[in-house]
């Protein structure tokens, strides 16, 4: 069995020789740019440019080595691009590693801080020093002097403008980087798409706001989903002709949970966003032989019956440490609808401060619980943070695959 036949199996519910595993298959599966190196020579590896392909969340590109290690199983799209050396540009890690990142980027220095702009000059996100991430600092719709459309306040928020591979290329390149990934793995390819919702309105309004406005202006909130569903219709019909041949999962995204549960109500959730999943969701399915999986982080239990009628195949990261987000609970009530991606090791106190036979055992539960019958693929709770010793990433992967 490939690996890409691995986890089609797990997300048709069918039990395989060895649960696949994902590392780095996604933007919220990887590894923070200043603990990789750390892990390669744990590994015994030699040492290997570090390549931030994520900035804002400052995650590494992990190696073709690394990957065969831990026997992985998956590999984003985004890997199909920024191949060449004109692709990146000099940049340090805050611990003073030398690394590489995205020459498109344009991240500036201040005296105390780096910052990167919009287009049209504004400072969308910043990293002061002592810091490990980059963290949005303008919210286009909250400003009244700001733009007045969706589609020109999307090229205004960091999670919307500042691009990681395969960046701003055209359909043409996409697709023919899509291809070229295509043929020369067997592992499953993750499409990332994005089509946040309630995400967006956060990214665009502030928190604080787009959360007021659903409860007290419903319907200046459905004005703004309907321009952004437009938007998110156009682009993924764009995105799925170039590369929907070449995919095999395509990623969506909205956070809508917290550790003590969701963010809002199955009701508001019903009223504003399952439709517009569902209109998102079928689409994609539609135009492409492929699985939808949502990364959605928190204690989302309540609202899992209405994301699988909104026709979700797999859920990511299962955050098991929120309030309702049991493996046991999850798999006993969900497991023959729902794929669990994610759930495989706690990354908020056991991967991190654990001993790495502490590690093992943890992760040896949560695979027997999410394992039987399929419909579970292996990944940590979210990225591997810069803190997570390598010993503890080692016993980690090789319990699973012990």
């Amino acid at each position: 069995m490939t690996s890409r036949e691995r986890v089609l199996a797990a997300l048709h519910h069918q039990p395989s020789a060895r649960v696949p595993v994902d590392l780095s298959g996604h933007r919220s599966s990887g590894i923070a740019a200043l603990a990789y190196p750390k892990l390669r020579r744990s590994l015994g590896l030699p040492p290997a440019p570090v390549r931030v392909y994520d900035v804002v969340q400052q995650l590494a590109i992990v190696d073709e080595d690394v990957l065969e290690r831990f026997g992985v199983d998956t590999i984003e799209l985004g890997r199909g691009f920024a191949r060449e050396p004109a692709d990146w540009t000099a940049w340090t890690l805050p611990d003073g590693t030398p690394c590489l990142v995205p020459a498109w980027t344009g991240i500036e220095r201040q005296p105390d801080r780096w910052v990167i702009r919009a287009r049209n000059g504004t400072i969308l996100a910043h990293m002061p020093d002592g810091a490990l991430y980059f963290e949005q600092t303008y919210f286009p719709l909250a400003d009244e002097k700001g733009p007045r459309t969706v589609r020109e306040a999307l090229d205004q928020t960091m999670w919307t403008a500042i691009a990681s591979p395969p960046g701003p290329v055209d359909a043409e390149t996409l697709r023919a980087g899509a291809q070229r990934l295509r043929s020369r793995t067997d592992r499953a390819i993750i499409g990332l798409f994005g089509g946040n919702l309630f995400e967006t309105g956060q990214f665009c309004y502030r928190n604080d706001l787009f959360m007021m406005m659903l409860a007290g202006e419903p319907g200046k909130a459905h004005a703004f989903l309907d321009e952004l569903m437009e938007i998110h219709l156009e682009k993924l019909d764009r995105f799925l002709a170039a590369v929907g041949p070449f995919i095999d999962i395509i990623l969506f995204g909205d956070d809508l949970g917290m550790q003590t549960g969701p963010m809002i109500s199955p009701r508001m959730y019903c009223e504003f966003f399952q439709p517009r999943h569902r209109l998102l969701w079928t689409r994609a399915k539609q135009l492409a032989n492929v699985k939808v999986m949502l990364h959605c982080c928190g204690g989302v239990r309540e609202l899992l019956p209405h994301l699988i009628a909104a026709g979700l195949d797999a859920i990511n990261p299962v955050q098991i440490s929120c309030r309702g987000m049991d493996a046991a609970g999850l798999k006993a009530e969900f497991g023959r609808d729902l794929t669990f991606w994610g759930g495989g090791c706690d990354t908020r106190e056991i991967l991190a401060s654990a001993t790495p036979q502490q590690v093992a055992e943890h992760v040896c539960r949560q695979v027997e619980i999410l394992r039987p019958g399929g419909g579970f693929v292996f990944q940590q709770v979210h990225n591997i943070l810069a803190n997570v010793p390598p010993e503890n990433i080692i016993a980690m992967f090789d319990a699973v695959n012990g």
